[in-house]
């Protein structure tokens, strides 16, 4: 009797065409997926970075914030030592104080020469009005002389009176740029945000122009490197998620805010050019900018240069 020969098992090929339907759905999940949401992985949370920088030379008398410190916009970050712009702006207002008093004094020659003006009108006119024959033309030609010098006098002190004006505007513009001086000895916070790369200390002299720390605004948005071959389903407002790798396992709302007009190869400090004739299509890369649309982000620590992902909507 001829032995039965056994049978092959089918599960290899059974798992085999398990473990391909699920890959096939894998990939058909994704292209399904990206039908309907443009990602990329080339996106990194900005944010304004200020240069904290002094605007006169001097000695730092007070550093009052430390690195990573979170201060407020207007909070006083370094204070300089002011005692020079203290002592300009006392002979600032001394200088006004004397212009002022120059200014009334000429002031008060302008009413004392035009009394003297008045008085020789009416001389004149009282010499004038009288019978010819009981005054001499002496006496008339005197009148009217005292008439042109009295005129003569107000003329010089009205003058005296604008030159004066002019002094105490000069000594009130000194007044102004010696406060103003002295404004630039407390060196304030542009924004909120927190100190990053603080290099300055008490006692260090600082020209003007030094930089000394930078404060990271706490406003931070997303710029995402899409292809341009992208581009054709992203509108602006369109609602878009943000997977930060830093905060893993959560999901943060935003919206396109704009496209930029350019892409990043453009504005690079080294432009392609092509003037060989040896071309390679490149498939180029736009900036979009999205911005954070719920409160939340407060929970978290984002900051400029953190990696992320958008999934911007495309289809309703």
């Amino acid at each position: 009797m001829e032995e039965e020969k056994p049978r092959k098992s089918l599960r290899p090929f059974i798992i085999l065409a398990l473990v391909l339907s699920l890959i096939a759905a894998v990939f058909g999940l994704y292209a399904w997926r990206n039908s309907f949401f443009a990602t990329t992985d080339d996106a990194e949370i900005d944010g304004n970075l200020y240069t904290i920088a002094a605007q006169i030379s001097g000695r730092v008398d007070q550093v009052l914030v430390d690195d990573n410190q979170h201060v407020s916009a207007g909070q006083t970050l370094v204070q300089l030592d002011g005692r020079d712009q203290q002592v300009a702006i006392l002979k600032a207002e001394a200088g006004q104080a004397q212009a002022t008093a120059e200014l009334a004094q000429d002031t008060a020659q302008v009413a004392e020469t035009q009394a003297g003006v008045t008085q020789a009108q009416s001389d004149y006119e009282r010499f004038s009005s009288v019978n010819p024959h009981a005054t001499t033309a002496q006496q008339v030609d005197a009148a009217t002389e005292a008439i042109q010098s009295a005129k003569a006098r107000l003329a010089a002190a009205q003058a005296a009176v604008q030159s004066g004006q002019a002094n105490l505007a000069a000594a009130g513009a000194a007044l102004a740029d010696a406060r103003l001086q002295l404004s630039y000895t407390r060196i304030l916070a542009p924004a909120a945000g927190h100190v990053a790369m603080k290099s300055v200390q008490p006692g260090n002299v600082v020209a003007a122009g030094t930089a000394m720390m930078s404060v990271v605004s706490d406003d931070v948005w997303v710029t995402a490197n899409y292809k341009e071959t992208q581009l054709a389903g992203i509108r602006l407002g369109a609602a878009a998620t943000i997977s930060v790798d830093a905060v893993p396992g959560v999901t943060f709302k935003a919206k396109v805010d704009s496209i930029q007009y350019g892409t990043g190869a453009v504005f690079s400090l080294l432009p392609a050019q092509n003037a060989t004739g040896n071309y390679i299509k490149v498939i180029q890369r736009i900036p979009v900018k999205l911005l954070f649309t719920g409160d939340d982000i407060q929970k978290y620590m984002l900051a400029p240069g953190m990696s992320v992902e958008p999934s911007i909507r495309v289809k309703p």
